[in-house]
């Protein structure tokens, strides 16, 4: 793939070579070409009630640090897409902006050479250079990198069961997609609760069905898209997502998923587990502690040990195949419309880089070091709050808010040592340390989508309409309305309706990229 390619080619001596030759460039007025600035322009969406204030204490230390004045204009949320489509066909258009997603217009203006190619670029600056190659590839358009990734945690699925149930039943906590089965049938049909009734449920699933993407891909079907012989084919095409979805057919069949699960509201979506009356939820780890809070808040002795997660489970191969995320949320891209020439390309990549630094990454994710947090030791901080102090509190709150702005802006490609905030008992310090192991072992066999580069002229006019199709059968044969017949109509109707064609782009596509 030519953005992993592009990552490979130099060593740290090219990288810190050219960085320093950055560093000590002559710093003028960037309206010539060729001249560089003092100054970094930026457009960044902002999640808060309000943007940060003027010269704030984070904007100070990141313009210290980097020994660039940074102007951002900052942009609602809600509003940011149109308002990106608006500058870029403006007259006054910044030098850094980020780019939420590969929606219809980014993938236009990028197309149209509207954005800087910066595959060959990144291997050239000591942080960007170690910024993981499959989120590299994944963020992507077609294989060229217009933009470097905002980075998000790889894995968050897991699953999350009732220890208490286990425990009553004699049962150990699953390991593969066969020990899931067996345990959620036990769990709706051995009175796990002990209450001498009928009234349990294995396996909870809400109307979005996030679960049953974690099943086909735990299963080994592939994530979206999965490589058969040297092609990329539709995860719903191969036989291990149909083996997982038959799987699933039959735990609704015998009661061992939810009755509801196409009905399910997702905010409801706890209550079963939290109430007694489910024990199973495939989601995420911020599921997972939201739901043992809940645990807790109910039986503040007690709550929190009934709950316990076990990661991604094994296939019937005995492989494990873990579904992980995107790894990105958006991008930091550069306009050559502001940026015009390579040592202002050069200027602009040395900032990003240097926001790398563990310095700025602590800055931009927990704040002012002594005002916000201070760290405990190698693994933990702890917040700072100062109740006999009104003027250092607001001077942390004004900070704290505008820290979560600047957020939105950090790349966080170098993964330095993680710290979290200390734990308020042994119980909450032993889970986080479990989830993190989970999330290291799983990490080793994340199973990425091959195709999440791809945006083809297909998907883009069609794309909605496919995945419906697809989305409403899985519904349906799961829920016993089709058969294995209409399952494969679905398929046929899929392929009508742009499939066939989609397949063919998204492999040329592919082809292309692997040159």
């Amino acid at each position: 793939m030519k953005a992993k390619k592009a990552l490979m080619l130099a060593g740290v001596g090219l990288a810190s070579a050219l960085v320093l030759s950055a560093c000590g460039s002559k710093k003028e007025d960037a309206s010539g070409d060729g001249e560089v600035s003092d100054t970094i322009t930026m457009m960044v969406p902002f999640i808060e009630t309000d943007p940060p204030e003027k010269d704030n204490a984070i904007q100070k230390e990141l313009e210290e640090y980097t020994g660039k004045d940074v102007e951002i204009n900052w942009v609602p949320n809600p509003s940011y897409v149109d308002k990106m489509n608006i500058v870029l066909a403006s007259d006054d258009i910044p030098q850094v902006m980020v780019i939420q997603g590969k929606d219809p217009g980014f993938v236009k203006s990028a197309s149209a050479g509207t954005f800087w190619d910066l595959t060959d670029k990144l291997k050239d600056y000591p942080n960007l250079s170690k910024a993981n190659e499959e989120v590299v590839e994944a963020s992507s358009l077609n294989g060229t990198v217009y933009g470097i990734y905002r980075s998000r945690d790889i894995m968050r699925s897991t699953v999350i069961i009732r220890q208490d149930w286990l425990d009553n039943l004699g049962l150990e906590q699953p390991k593969t997609m066969e020990d899931l089965y067996n345990v959620a049938k036990a769990f709706t049909e051995n009175d796990p609760d002990g209450n001498g009734q009928d009234d349990t449920t294995g396996l909870i699933i809400p109307n979005f069905a996030a679960a049953f993407d974690m099943m086909t891909i735990n299963y080994g079907a592939g994530n979206g898209w999965k490589e058969v012989d040297g092609e990329l084919v539709p995860s719903f095409q191969t036989d291990e997502y149909l083996e997982a979805i038959k799987i699933a057919k039959d735990m609704a069949e015998k009661g061992y998923i939810n009755k509801d699960f196409a009905t399910l509201a997702s905010d409801k979506w706890d209550d079963p587990f939290v109430s007694g009356q489910g024990g199973i939820i495939m989601d995420t780890y911020s599921r997972a502690a939201s739901i043992r809070n809940k645990m807790k808040q109910a039986d503040a002795e007690n709550g929190a040990a009934k709950v316990t997660i076990t990661g991604n489970l094994a296939a019937p191969d005995g492989k494990t195949y873990s579904q992980p995320t995107a790894g990105y949320s958006g991008f930091l891209s550069i306009p050559k419309a502001s940026v015009k020439t390579e040592k202002q390309l050069d200027e602009v990549l040395t900032f990003i880089d240097k926001t790398n630094d563990e310095k700025m990454q602590n800055l931009l994710n927990r704040g002012i070091e002594g005002l916000n947090y201070e760290f405990l030791d190698d693994k933990y901080t702890q917040a700072l709050e100062w109740p006999n102090d009104a003027e250092k509190a607001k001077e942390a709150e004004t900070a704290s808010n505008a820290q979560k702005c600047f957020a939105q802006m950090g790349t966080n490609v170098v993964q330095f040592e993680k710290y979290t905030a200390k734990p308020a008992t042994e119980a909450d310090e032993q889970w986080g340390d479990l989830r993190t192991s989970l999330e290291e072992r799983d990490a080793e066999t994340a199973v990425m989508n091959p195709a999440a580069a791809y945006v083809t002229d297909t998907y883009s006019a069609k794309g909605a309409q496919l995945d419906q199709i697809i989305t409403d059968a899985r519904v349906k044969f799961i829920a016993g309305q089709i058969d294995e017949k209409g399952w494969q109509e679905a398929l046929d109707l899929w392929a009508k309706s742009g499939g066939t064609d989609l397949i063919k782009e998204t492999n040329e596509l592919f082809h292309a990229d692997k040159k």
